[in-house]
């Protein structure tokens, strides 16, 4: 197989990253060409998928050095979430989607940044704050355990969003979900009265469109391969800033959804 025929599998998930660091599809999709000529040139002794981001990333950067600002887009939405994206450094910016969309690990998203991976960890936790701050939103925490729930709202409210209700039961959180209507569930699986939260939030789900992100001790019931998974999973015992972060990433994509 041909250098060429090996990146055709990475182009759209190079153009999709390219457009949301240049805010429009021509610029990115500029930089996405520029990058592969490259690598065409001269082929990586190293991943190519890790050569090929790099490369991107020095075609945005020569933009940015040239005062290229990307055009208005025709979507206010987009125009939302790029202006969110521009309010983090750039090197963050490029760490939180690297890790958040393009799901590169930390090790590797150090590589192509050209950083240790202490600093990449300080890069994340950085714009995960500073993307909290932009994106506020009340949120509905499920969960029976009132040390659990009272460690979820801490982490909630450390990032500046508004916890409106703690639900106990399934018919409790659909009760809260529809009342309150949050921008956001933090929901746990197993509740007090042996009901499920995966089935409140199966019923919140038809009638409120939110994002949602499951925290259990249970993750096997969710990821049986079976129907569709959730987009947001963490395992109990969780880590503050893992919830951190994955609160941040359900938040943004959740705006870009709407685009």
């Amino acid at each position: 197989m041909s250098t060429d025929e090996g990146l055709v599998g990475y182009v759209p998930y190079l153009r999709r990253f390219a457009r949301a660091l240049t805010g429009t599809q021509q610029l990115g999709d500029a930089c996405v060409v520029a990058a592969i000529e490259r690598i065409l040139d001269n082929p990586p002794n190293q991943s190519a998928r890790i050569t090929l981001y790099r490369n991107v990333l020095a075609e945005v950067d020569r933009l940015e050095a040239r005062g290229i600002t990307p055009a208005g887009s025709a979507s206010t939405t987009e125009d939302s979430v790029q202006r969110r994206l521009a309010a983090l450094t750039p090197v963050g910016r490029q760490a939180f989607l690297l890790v958040a969309m393009e799901e590169f690990s930390i090790a590797d998203t150090a590589r192509v940044l050209g950083v240790a991976e202490q600093d990449v960890d300080g890069l994340l936790e950085d714009a995960n704050q500073d993307l909290a701050a932009q994106l506020r939103a009340d949120v509905l925490i499920i969960e029976d355990e009132p040390l659990i729930a009272l460690d979820l709202q801490q982490v909630v409210q450390d990032l500046g969003h508004r916890v409106v209700r703690v639900a106990r039961t399934e018919r409790e959180a659909v009760a809260a979900a529809l009342g309150t209507r949050p921008g956001l569930i933090l929901a746990d699986i197993q509740l007090a009265d042996g009901s499920s939260g995966l089935d409140a939030v199966n019923e919140i789900l038809p009638q409120l469109s939110v994002p949602v992100i499951f925290v259990t001790a249970y993750p096997e019931k969710l990821l049986t391969g079976t129907k569709p998974e959730p987009t947001f999973l963490i395992r109990k015992p969780f880590r503050p800033d893992a919830l951190r972060a994955v609160i941040s990433q359900a938040l943004f994509f959740d705006i870009r959804r709407r685009t």
